[in-house]
Protein backbone atom coordinates (compact mmCIF):
# COMPACT_ATOMS: atom_id res chain seq x y z
CA UNK A 1 0.00 0.00 0.00
CA UNK A 2 1.51 3.43 -0.88
CA UNK A 3 2.50 5.63 2.04
CA UNK A 4 0.00 8.33 1.08
CA UNK A 5 -2.85 5.82 1.54
CA UNK A 6 -2.31 5.75 5.31
CA UNK A 7 -3.38 8.86 7.20
CA UNK A 8 -0.67 10.56 9.27
CA UNK A 9 -2.80 10.13 12.39
CA UNK A 10 -2.70 6.36 11.93
CA UNK A 11 1.05 6.40 11.38
CA UNK A 12 1.59 8.18 14.70
CA UNK A 13 -0.82 5.81 16.41
CA UNK A 14 1.07 2.85 14.90
CA UNK A 15 4.33 4.15 16.39
CA UNK A 16 2.71 4.58 19.82
CA UNK A 17 1.10 1.14 19.85
CA UNK A 18 4.28 -0.58 18.64
CA UNK A 19 6.88 1.10 20.80
CA UNK A 20 4.96 2.36 23.83
CA UNK A 21 2.07 -0.09 24.22
CA UNK A 22 4.22 -3.00 22.95
CA UNK A 23 1.35 -4.57 20.99
CA UNK A 24 1.84 -7.27 18.41
CA UNK A 25 1.45 -6.60 14.71
CA UNK A 26 -1.85 -8.49 14.71
CA UNK A 27 -3.19 -6.37 17.58
CA UNK A 28 -2.07 -3.12 15.92
CA UNK A 29 -3.70 -4.21 12.68
CA UNK A 30 -6.97 -4.87 14.50
CA UNK A 31 -6.85 -1.57 16.37
CA UNK A 32 -6.13 0.52 13.23
CA UNK A 33 -8.27 -1.54 10.80
CA UNK A 34 -5.33 -2.25 8.50
CA UNK A 35 -3.58 -5.43 7.44
CA UNK A 36 -0.63 -7.00 9.26
CA UNK A 37 1.41 -6.58 6.08
CA UNK A 38 0.94 -2.81 6.17
CA UNK A 39 1.96 -2.76 9.84
CA UNK A 40 5.11 -4.74 9.06
CA UNK A 41 5.96 -2.45 6.13
CA UNK A 42 5.71 0.71 8.21
CA UNK A 43 7.63 -0.79 11.13
CA UNK A 44 10.46 -1.67 8.73
CA UNK A 45 10.50 1.92 7.38
CA UNK A 46 10.49 3.38 10.90
CA UNK A 47 13.41 1.23 11.99
CA UNK A 48 15.29 2.07 8.79
CA UNK A 49 15.34 5.75 9.82
CA UNK A 50 17.62 4.94 12.80
CA UNK A 51 15.71 7.38 15.00
CA UNK A 52 14.22 6.75 18.40
CA UNK A 53 10.41 6.33 18.15
CA UNK A 54 9.91 9.17 20.67
CA UNK A 55 12.04 11.52 18.57
CA UNK A 56 10.26 10.49 15.36
CA UNK A 57 6.78 10.98 16.82
CA UNK A 58 7.68 14.49 18.01
CA UNK A 59 8.60 15.67 14.49
CA UNK A 60 6.19 17.61 12.20
CA UNK A 61 4.06 15.57 9.84
CA UNK A 62 5.96 16.60 6.72
CA UNK A 63 9.31 15.57 8.19
CA UNK A 64 7.98 12.25 9.49
CA UNK A 65 6.55 11.46 6.08
CA UNK A 66 9.84 12.37 4.41
CA UNK A 67 11.76 10.00 6.71
CA UNK A 68 9.51 6.97 6.29
CA UNK A 69 8.56 7.43 2.61
CA UNK A 70 10.00 4.75 0.28
CA UNK A 71 12.86 5.71 -1.99
CA UNK A 72 11.67 6.91 -5.38
CA UNK A 73 12.18 4.28 -8.03
CA UNK A 74 13.61 5.67 -11.29
CA UNK A 75 11.21 5.54 -14.22
CA UNK A 76 13.80 3.97 -16.47
CA UNK A 77 14.87 1.33 -13.99
CA UNK A 78 16.69 -1.85 -14.93
CA UNK A 79 18.26 -0.34 -18.08
CA UNK A 80 15.04 -0.57 -20.09
CA UNK A 81 14.54 1.71 -23.09
CA UNK A 82 12.26 4.61 -22.20
CA UNK A 83 9.39 5.11 -24.68
CA UNK A 84 8.78 8.51 -26.31
CA UNK A 85 5.45 9.21 -24.61
CA UNK A 86 4.81 12.51 -26.44
CA UNK A 87 5.12 10.64 -29.74
CA UNK A 88 2.84 7.87 -28.48
CA UNK A 89 0.20 10.39 -27.40
CA UNK A 90 0.23 12.02 -30.84
CA UNK A 91 0.14 8.68 -32.68
CA UNK A 92 -2.92 7.51 -30.72
CA UNK A 93 -4.91 10.32 -32.32
CA UNK A 94 -4.44 8.82 -35.77
CA UNK A 95 -7.23 6.57 -37.10
CA UNK A 96 -7.16 2.92 -35.95
CA UNK A 97 -3.96 3.27 -33.91
CA UNK A 98 -4.02 1.46 -30.54
CA UNK A 99 -1.67 1.37 -27.55
CA UNK A 100 -1.05 -2.34 -28.18
CA UNK A 101 0.10 -1.59 -31.74
CA UNK A 102 2.44 1.14 -30.48
CA UNK A 103 3.87 -1.23 -27.85
CA UNK A 104 4.57 -3.83 -30.52
CA UNK A 105 6.32 -1.21 -32.66
CA UNK A 106 8.32 -0.06 -29.59
CA UNK A 107 9.50 -3.63 -28.98
CA UNK A 108 10.37 -4.15 -32.66
CA UNK A 109 12.33 -0.89 -32.83
CA UNK A 110 14.36 -1.88 -29.76
CA UNK A 111 14.95 -5.54 -30.53
CA UNK A 112 17.89 -6.87 -28.53
CA UNK A 113 17.50 -4.23 -25.78
CA UNK A 114 15.55 -4.44 -22.54
CA UNK A 115 11.98 -3.22 -23.08
CA UNK A 116 8.88 -2.92 -20.94
CA UNK A 117 6.14 -5.49 -20.83
CA UNK A 118 2.83 -4.22 -22.14
CA UNK A 119 1.29 -3.75 -18.66
CA UNK A 120 4.26 -1.61 -17.54
CA UNK A 121 4.26 0.22 -20.87
CA UNK A 122 0.56 1.11 -20.52
CA UNK A 123 0.95 2.19 -16.88
CA UNK A 124 3.88 4.49 -17.71
CA UNK A 125 1.86 6.02 -20.55
CA UNK A 126 -1.10 6.67 -18.23
CA UNK A 127 1.26 8.32 -15.72
CA UNK A 128 2.55 10.56 -18.51
CA UNK A 129 -0.96 11.53 -19.58
CA UNK A 130 -1.77 12.50 -15.97
CA UNK A 131 0.93 15.20 -16.20
CA UNK A 132 -0.78 16.87 -19.17
CA UNK A 133 -3.42 19.58 -19.01
CA UNK A 134 -6.98 18.31 -18.76
CA UNK A 135 -7.76 19.34 -22.33
CA UNK A 136 -4.81 17.33 -23.67
CA UNK A 137 -5.36 14.14 -21.70
CA UNK A 138 -8.29 12.82 -23.69
CA UNK A 139 -7.33 11.13 -26.95
CA UNK A 140 -9.28 12.67 -29.84
CA UNK A 141 -9.14 10.87 -33.18
CA UNK A 142 -7.88 12.87 -36.13
CA UNK A 143 -10.64 14.58 -38.10
CA UNK A 144 -13.29 13.41 -35.65
CA UNK A 145 -14.45 16.43 -33.65
CA UNK A 146 -14.59 20.20 -33.93
CA UNK A 147 -15.46 21.85 -30.60
CA UNK A 148 -17.17 25.26 -30.82
CA UNK A 149 -18.24 27.90 -28.31
CA UNK A 150 -18.28 31.63 -27.62
CA UNK A 151 -15.75 33.29 -25.34
CA UNK A 152 -17.08 34.94 -22.22
CA UNK A 153 -15.06 38.06 -23.04
CA UNK A 154 -16.15 40.53 -25.71
CA UNK A 155 -14.50 43.53 -27.44
CA UNK A 156 -15.98 47.00 -27.67
CA UNK A 157 -16.23 48.85 -30.99
CA UNK A 158 -18.04 51.78 -32.61
CA UNK A 159 -20.56 53.46 -30.35
CA UNK A 160 -20.49 52.94 -26.63
CA UNK A 161 -22.26 49.71 -25.76
CA UNK A 162 -21.48 47.86 -28.99
CA UNK A 163 -19.65 44.62 -28.15
CA UNK A 164 -18.20 42.08 -30.57
CA UNK A 165 -18.79 38.46 -29.54
CA UNK A 166 -15.83 36.11 -30.08
CA UNK A 167 -16.54 32.68 -31.59
CA UNK A 168 -13.93 29.95 -31.02
CA UNK A 169 -13.54 26.56 -32.74
CA UNK A 170 -10.88 23.96 -31.85
CA UNK A 171 -10.06 20.66 -33.56
CA UNK A 172 -9.84 17.79 -31.10
CA UNK A 173 -6.70 16.00 -32.26
CA UNK A 174 -4.41 18.92 -33.14
CA UNK A 175 -5.89 21.78 -31.06
CA UNK A 176 -5.82 23.85 -34.28
CA UNK A 177 -7.89 26.92 -33.40
CA UNK A 178 -10.10 29.37 -35.29
CA UNK A 179 -11.66 32.56 -33.91
CA UNK A 180 -13.77 35.34 -35.38
CA UNK A 181 -15.95 38.24 -34.25
CA UNK A 182 -19.74 38.33 -34.66
CA UNK A 183 -22.36 40.92 -33.82
CA UNK A 184 -24.43 38.74 -31.49
CA UNK A 185 -24.80 35.08 -30.51
CA UNK A 186 -28.00 34.50 -32.44
CA UNK A 187 -28.67 31.56 -34.73
CA UNK A 188 -27.53 33.48 -37.80
CA UNK A 189 -24.25 34.39 -36.03
CA UNK A 190 -23.60 30.79 -34.96
CA UNK A 191 -24.34 29.54 -38.47
CA UNK A 192 -22.10 32.07 -40.20
CA UNK A 193 -19.24 31.46 -37.76
CA UNK A 194 -19.50 27.67 -38.21
CA UNK A 195 -19.28 28.05 -41.98
CA UNK A 196 -16.19 30.25 -41.62
CA UNK A 197 -14.59 27.79 -39.21
CA UNK A 198 -15.04 24.90 -41.66
CA UNK A 199 -13.54 26.98 -44.44
CA UNK A 200 -10.60 27.94 -42.20
CA UNK A 201 -9.73 24.31 -41.42
CA UNK A 202 -10.41 23.52 -45.10
CA UNK A 203 -12.45 20.43 -44.39
CA UNK A 204 -15.33 18.84 -42.52
CA UNK A 205 -15.00 16.81 -39.28
CA UNK A 206 -17.20 13.83 -38.47
CA UNK A 207 -18.78 15.69 -35.52
CA UNK A 208 -19.30 19.28 -34.43
CA UNK A 209 -19.59 19.62 -30.64
CA UNK A 210 -21.25 22.85 -29.42
CA UNK A 211 -22.46 23.78 -25.98
CA UNK A 212 -26.22 23.61 -25.35
CA UNK A 213 -26.73 27.19 -26.56
CA UNK A 214 -30.40 28.13 -26.87
CA UNK A 215 -29.80 29.56 -30.34
CA UNK A 216 -28.55 26.18 -31.57
CA UNK A 217 -30.30 23.43 -29.64
CA UNK A 218 -34.06 22.99 -29.85
CA UNK A 219 -34.15 20.43 -27.03
CA UNK A 220 -31.10 20.38 -24.67
CA UNK A 221 -31.90 16.92 -23.33
CA UNK A 222 -29.07 15.22 -21.47
CA UNK A 223 -29.31 11.97 -23.40
CA UNK A 224 -30.89 12.97 -26.72
CA UNK A 225 -30.22 16.66 -27.41
CA UNK A 226 -31.91 17.79 -30.63
CA UNK A 227 -30.41 20.49 -32.82
CA UNK A 228 -32.62 23.21 -34.30
CA UNK A 229 -33.85 22.70 -37.85
CA UNK A 230 -31.41 25.27 -39.23
CA UNK A 231 -28.40 23.65 -37.55
CA UNK A 232 -29.50 20.22 -38.75
CA UNK A 233 -29.84 21.70 -42.25
CA UNK A 234 -26.27 23.03 -42.07
CA UNK A 235 -25.02 19.63 -40.90
CA UNK A 236 -26.75 17.90 -43.83
CA UNK A 237 -25.19 20.35 -46.29
CA UNK A 238 -21.67 19.60 -45.05
CA UNK A 239 -22.18 15.90 -44.39
CA UNK A 240 -21.41 16.10 -40.67
CA UNK A 241 -23.37 15.72 -37.44
CA UNK A 242 -24.07 17.99 -34.46
CA UNK A 243 -23.40 16.37 -31.09
CA UNK A 244 -24.11 18.88 -28.28
CA UNK A 245 -22.17 18.53 -25.04
CA UNK A 246 -24.23 17.12 -22.18
CA UNK A 247 -25.61 19.73 -19.77
CA UNK A 248 -23.47 20.12 -16.63
CA UNK A 249 -20.71 17.91 -18.10
CA UNK A 250 -17.73 20.27 -18.64
CA UNK A 251 -15.47 17.35 -19.55
CA UNK A 252 -17.41 17.00 -22.81
CA UNK A 253 -16.15 20.39 -23.97
CA UNK A 254 -12.83 20.70 -22.12
CA UNK A 255 -11.04 21.10 -25.45
CA UNK A 256 -12.91 24.24 -26.48
CA UNK A 257 -12.91 25.64 -22.94
CA UNK A 258 -9.13 25.61 -23.02
CA UNK A 259 -9.24 26.92 -26.58
CA UNK A 260 -11.32 29.85 -25.35
CA UNK A 261 -8.77 30.50 -22.58
CA UNK A 262 -5.92 30.45 -25.10
CA UNK A 263 -7.76 32.88 -27.40
CA UNK A 264 -8.50 35.18 -24.47
CA UNK A 265 -4.86 35.17 -23.31
CA UNK A 266 -3.05 35.33 -26.64
CA UNK A 267 -5.51 37.32 -28.76
CA UNK A 268 -8.09 39.22 -26.73
CA UNK A 269 -5.58 40.34 -24.09
CA UNK A 270 -3.45 41.86 -26.84
CA UNK A 271 -6.45 43.74 -28.19
CA UNK A 272 -7.65 45.02 -24.81
CA UNK A 273 -6.58 48.62 -25.50
CA UNK A 274 -7.45 48.63 -29.19
CA UNK A 275 -9.85 51.19 -30.66
CA UNK A 276 -12.10 49.70 -33.33
CA UNK A 277 -14.58 51.61 -35.43
CA UNK A 278 -16.47 48.64 -36.84
CA UNK A 279 -17.17 44.95 -36.23
CA UNK A 280 -15.15 44.16 -39.36
CA UNK A 281 -12.12 45.88 -37.82
CA UNK A 282 -12.40 43.68 -34.70
CA UNK A 283 -12.73 40.57 -36.85
CA UNK A 284 -9.68 41.51 -38.91
CA UNK A 285 -7.58 42.13 -35.78
CA UNK A 286 -8.55 38.72 -34.36
CA UNK A 287 -7.71 37.05 -37.67
CA UNK A 288 -4.29 38.70 -37.82
CA UNK A 289 -3.29 37.06 -34.51
CA UNK A 290 -4.54 33.56 -35.34
CA UNK A 291 -1.39 32.56 -37.25
CA UNK A 292 0.81 33.41 -34.25
CA UNK A 293 -1.45 31.39 -31.94
CA UNK A 294 -1.43 28.30 -34.14
CA UNK A 295 2.34 28.34 -34.76
CA UNK A 296 3.25 28.82 -31.08
CA UNK A 297 5.12 25.67 -29.87
CA UNK A 298 3.42 23.35 -27.39
CA UNK A 299 4.93 23.23 -23.91
CA UNK A 300 4.66 19.50 -23.22
CA UNK A 301 4.19 18.06 -26.71
CA UNK A 302 6.35 18.35 -29.83
CA UNK A 303 5.42 20.82 -32.55
CA UNK A 304 2.61 23.36 -32.67
CA UNK A 305 -1.10 23.46 -33.43
CA UNK A 306 -0.38 24.07 -37.07
CA UNK A 307 2.13 21.23 -37.44
CA UNK A 308 -0.18 18.84 -35.57
CA UNK A 309 -3.06 19.94 -37.82
CA UNK A 310 -0.98 19.26 -40.94
CA UNK A 311 0.07 15.84 -39.66
CA UNK A 312 -3.15 14.65 -38.00
CA UNK A 313 -6.40 16.47 -38.74
CA UNK A 314 -5.89 17.82 -42.25
CA UNK A 315 -5.51 14.39 -43.96
CA UNK A 316 -8.50 12.98 -42.03
CA UNK A 317 -11.03 15.77 -42.73
CA UNK A 318 -13.69 15.31 -45.40
CA UNK A 319 -13.65 17.70 -48.35
CA UNK A 320 -15.83 20.80 -48.28
CA UNK A 321 -18.88 20.76 -50.58
CA UNK A 322 -18.74 22.77 -53.80
CA UNK A 323 -21.24 25.40 -52.63
CA UNK A 324 -21.20 27.39 -49.42
CA UNK A 325 -24.11 26.90 -47.04
CA UNK A 326 -26.80 29.59 -47.32
CA UNK A 327 -28.44 30.42 -44.00
CA UNK A 328 -32.02 29.13 -43.84
CA UNK A 329 -34.81 29.46 -41.31
CA UNK A 330 -37.62 26.94 -40.99
CA UNK A 331 -41.24 27.98 -40.48
CA UNK A 332 -44.25 25.84 -39.71
CA UNK A 333 -47.48 27.04 -41.31
CA UNK A 334 -51.02 25.91 -42.06
CA UNK A 335 -52.25 26.52 -45.60
CA UNK A 336 -55.05 29.08 -45.69
CA UNK A 337 -58.19 28.69 -47.77
CA UNK A 338 -56.55 30.93 -50.37
CA UNK A 339 -53.90 28.14 -50.74
CA UNK A 340 -51.15 30.52 -49.60
CA UNK A 341 -48.88 30.55 -46.56
CA UNK A 342 -47.45 33.66 -44.91
CA UNK A 343 -43.69 34.11 -44.44
CA UNK A 344 -42.65 37.46 -42.95
CA UNK A 345 -45.88 39.17 -44.12
CA UNK A 346 -45.62 37.93 -47.71
CA UNK A 347 -47.87 35.21 -49.13
CA UNK A 348 -46.63 32.25 -51.21
CA UNK A 349 -48.84 29.76 -53.04
CA UNK A 350 -48.89 25.98 -52.61
CA UNK A 351 -50.99 23.36 -54.42
CA UNK A 352 -54.68 23.88 -53.63
CA UNK A 353 -55.02 20.28 -52.43
CA UNK A 354 -53.01 21.24 -49.33
CA UNK A 355 -55.57 23.73 -48.01
CA UNK A 356 -55.81 23.37 -44.18
CA UNK A 357 -52.71 21.10 -44.18
CA UNK A 358 -49.60 21.80 -42.10
CA UNK A 359 -46.46 22.45 -44.13
CA UNK A 360 -42.88 23.48 -43.41
CA UNK A 361 -41.15 26.32 -45.24
CA UNK A 362 -37.38 26.64 -45.66
CA UNK A 363 -36.61 30.32 -46.13
CA UNK A 364 -33.25 31.69 -47.32
CA UNK A 365 -32.39 35.23 -48.39
CA UNK A 366 -33.19 34.30 -52.00
CA UNK A 367 -35.76 31.52 -52.00
CA UNK A 368 -38.72 29.89 -50.27
CA UNK A 369 -39.07 26.12 -50.36
CA UNK A 370 -42.29 24.52 -49.08
CA UNK A 371 -42.19 20.96 -47.75
CA UNK A 372 -45.09 18.66 -46.94
CA UNK A 373 -44.20 15.47 -45.06
CA UNK A 374 -40.60 15.90 -46.13
CA UNK A 375 -41.42 16.29 -49.85
CA UNK A 376 -40.99 19.58 -51.68
CA UNK A 377 -44.32 20.82 -53.02
CA UNK A 378 -43.47 24.41 -54.00
CA UNK A 379 -40.49 26.70 -54.59
CA UNK A 380 -40.54 30.49 -54.97
CA UNK A 381 -38.12 33.37 -55.32
CA UNK A 382 -38.03 35.30 -52.03
CA UNK A 383 -40.02 38.54 -51.96
CA UNK A 384 -39.91 41.22 -49.28
CA UNK A 385 -43.05 43.11 -50.37
CA UNK A 386 -45.28 43.26 -47.29
CA UNK A 387 -48.71 41.75 -47.82
CA UNK A 388 -47.82 40.94 -51.42
CA UNK A 389 -48.59 37.65 -53.17
CA UNK A 390 -46.34 35.27 -55.07
CA UNK A 391 -48.55 32.79 -56.92
CA UNK A 392 -47.62 30.07 -59.39
CA UNK A 393 -50.17 29.37 -62.16
CA UNK A 394 -50.10 25.63 -61.53
CA UNK A 395 -51.36 26.24 -57.98
CA UNK A 396 -54.55 27.97 -59.14
CA UNK A 397 -57.82 26.03 -58.79
CA UNK A 398 -59.15 24.36 -61.95
CA UNK A 399 -61.71 26.61 -63.59
CA UNK A 400 -64.35 23.90 -63.82
CA UNK A 401 -64.06 22.80 -60.17
CA UNK A 402 -66.11 24.32 -57.40
CA UNK A 403 -64.13 26.12 -54.76
CA UNK A 404 -63.94 24.74 -51.27
CA UNK A 405 -66.29 25.94 -48.54
CA UNK A 406 -65.64 29.57 -49.53
CA UNK A 407 -66.10 31.19 -52.93
CA UNK A 408 -66.17 34.84 -54.12
CA UNK A 409 -69.94 34.73 -54.50
CA UNK A 410 -70.46 33.37 -51.00
CA UNK A 411 -68.16 36.01 -49.49
CA UNK A 412 -70.01 38.83 -51.30
CA UNK A 413 -73.39 37.48 -50.18
CA UNK A 414 -72.11 37.31 -46.61
CA UNK A 415 -71.03 40.95 -46.82
CA UNK A 416 -74.29 42.17 -48.35
CA UNK A 417 -76.18 40.45 -45.54
CA UNK A 418 -74.61 43.05 -43.20
CA UNK A 419 -75.08 45.97 -45.55
CA UNK A 420 -74.33 47.33 -48.99
CA UNK A 421 -71.08 48.95 -47.85
CA UNK A 422 -69.68 45.71 -46.43
CA UNK A 423 -70.61 43.83 -49.62
CA UNK A 424 -68.96 46.50 -51.76
CA UNK A 425 -65.73 46.39 -49.72
CA UNK A 426 -65.53 42.63 -50.23
CA UNK A 427 -66.25 43.00 -53.95
CA UNK A 428 -63.44 45.55 -54.30
CA UNK A 429 -60.99 43.46 -52.29
CA UNK A 430 -61.60 40.46 -54.57
CA UNK A 431 -61.46 42.63 -57.72
CA UNK A 432 -58.15 44.23 -56.77
CA UNK A 433 -56.26 40.92 -56.87
CA UNK A 434 -55.01 39.12 -59.98
CA UNK A 435 -56.91 36.11 -58.68
CA UNK A 436 -59.94 36.45 -56.38
CA UNK A 437 -58.65 33.75 -54.07
CA UNK A 438 -55.82 36.04 -53.05
CA UNK A 439 -58.40 38.26 -51.40
CA UNK A 440 -59.95 35.50 -49.28
CA UNK A 441 -57.61 36.16 -46.37
CA UNK A 442 -58.63 39.84 -46.13
CA UNK A 443 -62.33 38.96 -46.45
CA UNK A 444 -62.09 36.44 -43.62
CA UNK A 445 -60.43 39.19 -41.63
CA UNK A 446 -63.58 41.29 -42.07
CA UNK A 447 -65.60 38.33 -40.79
CA UNK A 448 -63.51 38.28 -37.63
CA UNK A 449 -64.04 42.04 -37.24
CA UNK A 450 -67.80 41.49 -37.35
CA UNK A 451 -67.55 38.96 -34.53
CA UNK A 452 -65.45 41.34 -32.48
CA UNK A 453 -67.23 44.65 -33.08
CA UNK A 454 -70.69 43.70 -34.31
CA UNK A 455 -72.38 44.04 -37.70
CA UNK A 456 -73.63 47.70 -37.33
CA UNK A 457 -70.16 49.04 -36.51
CA UNK A 458 -68.60 46.98 -39.32
CA UNK A 459 -71.09 48.35 -41.88
CA UNK A 460 -70.43 51.91 -40.72
CA UNK A 461 -66.66 51.39 -40.91
CA UNK A 462 -66.93 49.92 -44.43
CA UNK A 463 -68.99 52.92 -45.57
CA UNK A 464 -66.36 55.31 -44.24
CA UNK A 465 -63.53 53.32 -45.85
CA UNK A 466 -65.31 53.49 -49.23
CA UNK A 467 -65.78 57.22 -48.84
CA UNK A 468 -62.05 57.59 -48.13
CA UNK A 469 -61.27 55.63 -51.27
CA UNK A 470 -59.46 52.86 -49.40
CA UNK A 471 -61.55 49.69 -49.43
CA UNK A 472 -59.07 47.45 -47.63
CA UNK A 473 -59.12 45.28 -44.55
CA UNK A 474 -56.39 47.40 -42.92
CA UNK A 475 -58.43 50.60 -43.34
CA UNK A 476 -61.62 49.09 -41.92
CA UNK A 477 -59.74 47.61 -38.98
CA UNK A 478 -58.07 50.97 -38.26
CA UNK A 479 -61.42 52.80 -38.33
CA UNK A 480 -62.92 50.34 -35.85
CA UNK A 481 -59.86 50.54 -33.61
CA UNK A 482 -59.99 54.35 -33.55
CA UNK A 483 -63.79 54.32 -33.21
CA UNK A 484 -64.19 56.87 -36.03
CA UNK A 485 -66.87 54.99 -37.96
CA UNK A 486 -69.65 57.06 -36.37
CA UNK A 487 -68.28 60.45 -37.41
CA UNK A 488 -70.70 62.31 -39.73
CA UNK A 489 -70.36 61.64 -43.44
CA UNK A 490 -71.17 64.79 -45.42
CA UNK A 491 -70.28 63.65 -48.92
CA UNK A 492 -72.54 61.49 -51.03
CA UNK A 493 -71.56 57.83 -51.05
CA UNK A 494 -70.66 57.51 -54.76
CA UNK A 495 -69.46 54.02 -54.16
CA UNK A 496 -73.07 52.80 -54.08
CA UNK A 497 -73.19 52.40 -57.85
CA UNK A 498 -72.23 48.85 -58.84
CA UNK A 499 -70.98 49.82 -62.33
CA UNK A 500 -67.43 51.12 -61.72
CA UNK A 501 -65.15 50.70 -64.73
CA UNK A 502 -62.26 49.30 -62.71
CA UNK A 503 -64.37 46.61 -61.03
CA UNK A 504 -65.54 43.23 -62.34
CA UNK A 505 -69.30 42.99 -62.75
CA UNK A 506 -71.58 40.81 -60.62
CA UNK A 507 -71.69 38.11 -63.29
CA UNK A 508 -67.95 37.46 -62.81
CA UNK A 509 -68.66 35.92 -59.42
CA UNK A 510 -71.65 33.76 -60.38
Amino acid sequence: MPTRALHMRKIRELIRLKYEARLSHEQIAGALAISKGVVAKYVARIERTGLEPGVLISMPDVEVMARIAPAARPVNYGGRVKPDFAHLHAELKRPNVTLMLLWQEYCAANAGALTYRYSQFAELYRNYVATLRRSMRQVHRAGEKLFVDYAGQSIGYGREGDRAQIFVATLGASNYTFACATDHQRLVDWSGALVRALEYIDGVPALIVPDNAKALIADPDRYEPRASATVADLARHYGTAILPARPYRPQDKAKVEVGVQIVQRWILARLRDGKFATLAAVDAAVGDLLADLNTRPFKRLPGSRESAYTLLDRPALKALPVSRYEFARYHEARVNIDYHIAIDDHFYSVPQALVHQKVEARATARSIEVLHRGERVAAHARSYIRFGYTTLPEHLPAAHRAHLEWSPGRLIRWGEKHGAACGEVIRRILSSRPHPEQGYRACLGLLRLERQHGAPRLEAACARALLLGSATYQTVASILKRRTESLPITAKAEWASPEHAHLRGPKYYQ
